[in-house]
């Protein structure tokens, strides 16, 4: 298996200043490649593969002197990169999505460059970090580098620098989970709610930042485009965003550490996180991030020999999980409590939703020889 390990860089002058050349070079390479596609296309009605254009590259290179300063395979990399973006493009015309054709990469819309092979431009002793034309850079090791390193990324952040490793290491052998199972109901008055009954508070972090987001958008209003000023303000919003991420992202670790800990199967719902995130619940929506939350919980239960398992979300809401019955009247958004008429079972609404889940999710694993992770 693949797994990333990303870590602090500490330039100097010199090599930050040779590491945003670099990328900007990178970043001219992708725009020029896109800008050939397209006129060729214009022109003679054919599509520009990849195999073309990195053949192409090595005559350019010779012709630019910053180009020349770039690690060959970074080159070929950066053209991957735009090559995956036509075949994603592709894919979604032929399956009737909304196409989204590659665009040109502005200043701030292109922060990495990839070293595809590891040795070829780059090195890691241990403590710093070799890049072609750059030097060796100090690492924030804050954590050791586990596997064979395979590929190696630098990225620009807006609170700084960081080096990724992509390291290849072997398959675990984990024994499955003799834990118990567990369904969870995902909201926005709590964050979850377990057939258990216990609940977690949604921690709201982006609405507890809009104050400050506020006052740092509005001084960027001020300052006059292209200045320095404007230039350090942006930053300063961005810096904020970056720590909004970083915090809700620590959260839906922990969160769902704690859950792969304490039961072997959990079932959630499959919700179509985009849809609704269209409606006028958007904002909550983004801030609980549940597509990343839920992201992560899969494989930290595969690697815990835990099951996760998503159930259709048709009527969880609504359904009794005592009797199974519906309601005559669908309840709403304001209806916090569960009343069956049938059978008078009265519960927390997402905790019957919860159950629900749960009960589904064992009817599903049941189907499912040998048990397996359904995404």
């Amino acid at each position: 298996m693949r797994r990333a390990y990303k870590y602090r860089l500490y330039p100097t002058r010199e090599q930050e200043a040779a590491l945003a050349a670099m990328l900007e070079t990178h970043r001219r390479l992708y725009n020029n490649a896109l800008e050939q596609r397209k006129t060729v296309y214009d022109q003679e009605q054919r599509s520009v593969c990849y195999k073309e254009q990195s053949g192409l590259l090595k005559g350019r290179r010779l012709e630019d002197p910053f180009l020349a300063k770039t690690n060959f395979s970074s080159c070929q990399a950066t053209l991957r990169r735009l090559d995956k973006a036509f075949q994603a493009f592709f894919r979604r015309v032929k399956a009737g999505e909304k196409p989204g054709f590659p665009r040109f990469k502005g200043r701030n819309r292109f922060d990495t460059v990839e070293f595809p092979s590891y040795g070829d431009g780059c090195k890691f002793d241990g403590a710093k970090v070799y890049f072609q034309h750059v030097g060796w850079l100090k690492v924030k090791l804050h954590r050791p580098v586990d596997g064979k390193i395979k590929t190696v990324s630098f990225t620009r952040e807006p609170d700084g620098w960081h080096v990724v490793f992509s390291c290849e290491l072997p398959d675990p052998e984990v024994a499955a989970s003799t834990l118990p199972a567990v369904g969870i109901d995902v909201g926005l008055k709590s964050f979850l709610v377990t057939s258990d009954g216990e609940s977690v508070e949604p921690p709201k972090f982006y609405r507890q930042a809009q104050a400050k987001l506020r006052r740092a958008q509005r001084h960027v209003a001020r300052c006059k485009k292209g200045s320095n000023r404007r230039r350090k303000a942006v930053k300063r919003v961005a810096k904020l965003h970056q720590h909004v991420a970083n915090q809700r992202k620590d959260f839906h670790h922990k969160t769902a550490l704690a859950l792969v800990q304490t039961h072997g199967v959990i079932a959630v719902e499959d919700l179509n996180i985009k849809g609704i995130a269209r409606t006028r619940l958007a904002k909550s929506t983004h801030d609980a991030a549940w597509g990343q939350f839920l992201a992560i919980l899969t494989y930290k239960a595969a690697e815990a020999g835990s099951v996760v398992i998503a159930v259709d979300p048709r009527n969880t809401t609504q359904a009794c999980s005592n009797c199974g019955a519906l309601p005559d009247t669908p309840k709403t958004l304001a209806d916090r409590e569960h009343n069956c008429p049938h059978c008078g079972f009265v519960t927390d609404r997402d905790h019957n939703a919860a159950v629900n889940i749960l009960q589904r999710g064992l009817r599903c694993q049941a189907l499912t020889e040998p048990l397996g992770t359904v995404a």
